[in-house]
C-alpha cells in the first residue's frame, strides 16, 4: 500500500500546482503542518512517530496532497498531517484544535517523555521547526504540558521564507482532566530570499571554527611532507643504484660478481604474481572504484545544489549516484580480475555487485527488527526494503555486467613488461617491524591523521542537531586523503619490497584499508566522551552505521586509487630499472 502511494506521488507530481511541491503559494491556500517524529532529545535517532504520545490531532482530515522520497522512507521520516488549518497569508487568532482526556495512562506517557527531554519535529513547506514537549518543577515532582503552539511565519512574495514556533500554556499533568491544545498563525512580511531560508539553521560559528581551518592546513603539510619524503624515496635513493650500475664499466669481472645484490632488485620476476584470493581481491577493489566515484560525484552535486535543504535528499542522490556508477566496480574489478588470470567471473561480478549493498543492507535489517521491537519510526517498511532489493538486481547488477565485460575486453589482457617466475622465490627473514601485520597497522595512522578533525565535524552532523553544509572543506578533505594514501602506499610498497617480499598486493591494499580501524575506534571515543546517548536502540544504531561508515571509508582508501595505478606502476618502475642493470651486465659480459 505504501509502495503504490509513493507511486502515485510521483506521478501526482509530474502535475503543475502551487503548493509546497514547488514551494510557491496563492493567496489563501492551503499550507500543510507536518508532524513528523518526537524522541528523547539526548538520543537523536531513536525517534517515535509524533502521534506515539497521545496528542490528539486537528479538526481538518484531509488535504490536497502527499509526497514522500525513497531518502524519506529510508531515514524513517514518515509525516502525519496535524489536522490544523492553515492558509497562506491569512492569520490564526489562539484558537483550541482538541482535547486530550487525560487518563493516567496518558498522564504516565507524557511524564515520561518529558522526564526524558523528549522534543518533537515539524515541517512546513520543508522548514523544521522544533519543539519541547514539556517541563518539570524544579523539584521534578510536578510535570507540565505545553497546549499552546504559536506559529510565526515569514513570506518574501509568495514563498515561504521563515517559521518560528513559541511553546506556552503550561498545564500541570493531572490524571482525569481535559487538556485543550490550541494554535496561532502570525504571517509577517520578511527580506530574506528564499534561496537563504536555510541560513538560520546552519552554524558557521561551529563548521567554520579556527581548528577546522587548522585541520586543513595541518593536512595539507603532511601532504607536502609525504610527497617529499616519496619523491625522496624514488629519486634520490633509486638515483645512486642507477649511478651505482653505471660506474660498472670502470670494474672489473671479479668485482662485479662481488657486487651486492639485494633488496628489491630481488624479486623483479614476482611482483607481478596474481595475488592470493584474487576473486575477493578484485571484487574490493572495485567496489572501493565505486564508493570513490559516489563519494566524488555526491560531494560535487552537494557543493552545487545544498542537498541539505529537501529532506532524504542527499541519502536519495547516493543511492541514484550508487546505482549509475555501477559499471565502474564492475570494470576496474572485471579488468583486475582477469589480469590476473580469474576463470570465475561471473562469481566475481556477483560479489562485486553485492558487496557493499550487501553489507549495507544485513546492517539495516538487523537494526531495523530492533527498531520494530522499539516501535521507532526508524524502521524500514516492507515496501521500501523491496525497492531497494529491486535497484539492487534490475540495475546494479545489469550495470555491473556491462562494466565487467568492457572491463574484460578493455583492458583484462596482461600486459607485464616481464614474465612471471614459474617457481615462487623463497621470502627470507626479516625484521619484525618489515613485517605485513606491522605495516598495515602503521599504514593508517597517517590517513587517519590527515581526517580526524573532519570526522569530528561530520559525526557531530549526524549524530547531533547539526546541518552540514562545508561540502567545500569536505572536498579539500577528499583530495588530502587521497594523496596522503596513496604516498602511504608507494612507502609501505617500497618497505616491503626492499625486504623482499613480493606480497605487496594485499599489504597496499590492507596498509590504506586500516585508516578504517583508526576511525571505528574514534567513534568509541566520540560516543562515550562527546555524546549522552543511552539506550540499546541508540547504541546499536550508532555502533552498527558507524561499522558500516569505517568499512566503507576503509574500501574506498585500499581501492585502485592506491593499490592499482601507484603501486603497480611503482613496481613496474622497478622492473625497468633492473632491465637497465641486466643492460649493464650483458654490456660488460660482451666487453
Amino acid at each position: 500500500m505504501r509502495a503504490l502511494r509513493l507511486l502515485l506521488l510521483c506521478l501526482s507530481a509530474l502535475c503543475a500546482r502551487a503548493d509546497e511541491h514547488e514551494h510557491t503559494y496563492n493567496e489563501k491556500e492551503e499550507v500543510v503542518l507536518w508532524m513528523n517524529t518526537v524522541g528523547p532529545y539526548h538520543n537523536r535517532q531513536e525517534t517515535y512517530k509524533y502521534f506515539s504520545l497521545p496528542f490528539c490531532v486537528g479538526r481538518k482530515k484531509s488535504i490536497s496532497h502527499y509526497h514522500e522520497t525513497l531518502g524519506e522512507a529510508l531515514q524513517g521520516v514518515e509525516l502525519e498531517f496535524s489536522g490544523l488549518d492553515i492558509k497562506f497569508k491569512e492569520d490564526v487568532m489562539q484558537a483550541s484544535y482538541c482535547d486530550i482526556e487525560l487518563d493516567k495512562e496518558k498522564k504516565d506517557a507524557f511524564v515520561y517523555a518529558i522526564k526524558n527531554h523528549y522534543w518533537y519535529q515539524m515541517y512546513i513547506d520543508d522548514l523544521p521547526i522544533w519543539g519541547i514537549v514539556g517541563e518539570a518543577d524544579e523539584n521534578g515532582e510536578d510535570y507540565y504540558l505545553f497546549t499552546y503552539k504559536k506559529l510565526e511565519i515569514g513570506y518574501n512574495g509568495n514563498r515561504i521564507v521563515d517559521v518560528n514556533l513559541t511553546s506556552e500554556g503550561k498545564v500541570k499533568l493531572v490524571p482525569n482532566t481535559k487538556v485543550p491544545m490550541s494554535y496561532s498563525v502570525k504571517w509577517k512580511r520578511s527580506d530574506v530570499r528564499f534561496e537563504d531560508r536555510f541560513d538560520k539553521y546552519l552554524d558557521p560559528s561551529f563548521f567554520q571554527h579556527r581548528i577546522h581551518w587548522f585541520s586543513i592546513f595541518n593536512s595539507f603539510m603532511m601532504v607536502i611532507f609525504l610527497v617529499g619524503l616519496v619523491s625522496m624515496i624514488l629519486m634520490r635513493t633509486l638515483r645512486k643504484d642507477y649511478a651505482r650500475y653505471s660506474k660498472e664499466e670502470e670494474m672489473d669481472d671479479m668485482d662485479r660478481d662481488l657486487g651486492d645484490e639485494y633488496g628489491w632488485k630481488q624479486v623483479h620476476g614476482d611482483v607481478f604474481r596474481p595475488s592470493s584470493h584474487p576473486l575477493i581481491f578484485s571484487s574490493l577493489i572495485g567496489s572501493g572504484c565505486q564508493i570513490f566515484a559516489v563519494s566524488l560525484i555526491v560531494i560535487i552535486v552537494a557543493m552545487i545544489e545544498d542537498l541539505y535543504t529537501e529532506r532524504g535528499s542527499m541519502l536519495s542522490t547516493a543511492i541514484f549516484v550508487y546505482a549509475a556508477t555501477s559499471p565502474v566496480n564492475g570494470y576496474f574489478g572485471g579488468s583486475l580480475y582477469a589480469r590476473q588470470g580469474g576463470r570465475r567471473w561471473i562469481k566475481q561480478m556477483f560479489i562485486g555487485a553485492f558487496l557493499i549493498p550487501a553489507m549495507v543492507c544485513g546492517t539495516a535489517f538487523f537494526i531495523n527488527f530492533i527498531a520494530i521491537y522499539y516501535h521507532a519510526s526508524r524502521a524500514i517498511p516492507f515496501g521500501t526494503m523491496v525497492a531497494v532489493c529491486c535497484i539492487c538486481f534490475f540495475v546494479i547488477l545489469p550495470l555491473n555486467l556491462v562494466g565487467t565485460i568492457l572491463g574484460r575486453n578493455l583492458a583484462g589482457q596482461p600486459n607485464f613488461p616481464c614474465r612471471v617466475n614459474a617457481v615462487p622465490r623463497p621470502i627470507p627473514e626479516k625484521k619484525w617491524f618489515m613485517e605485513p601485520a606491522v605495516i598495515v597497522c602503521l599504514g593508517g595512522i597517517l590517513p587517519f591523521g590527515s581526517i580526524f578533525i573532519e570526522m569530528y565535524f561530520i559525526f557531530t552532523s549526524f549524530w547531533a542537531y547539526k546541518i552540514y553544509y562545508v561540502y567545500g572543506f569536505m572536498m579539500l578533505v577528499l583530495v588530502i586523503l587521497c594523496i596522503v594514501t596513496v604516498c602511504v602506499t608507494i612507502v609501505c610498497t617500497y618497505f616491503l619490497l626492499n625486504a623482499e617480499d613480493y606480497r605487496w598486493q594485499w599489504t597496499s591494499f590492507l596498509s590504506a584499508a586500516s585508516t578504517a580501524i583508526y576511525v571505528y575506534m574514534y567513534s568509541f571515543y566520540y560516543y562515550f566522551f562527546k555524546t549522552k546517548m543511552y539506550g540499546l536502540f541508540q547504541t546499536s544504531f550508532y555502533f552498527g552505521y558507524m561499522a558500516v561508515f569505517s568499512t566503507a571509508l576503509g574500501i574506498m582508501c585500499g581501492e585502485y586509487l592506491a593499490v592499482g595505478p601507484t603501486s603497480l606502476t611503482y613496481a613496474v618502475f622497478l622492473h625497468r630499472l633492473q632491465q637497465k642493470m641486466l643492460e649493464c651486465n650483458v654490456f660488460h659480459m660482451e666487453r
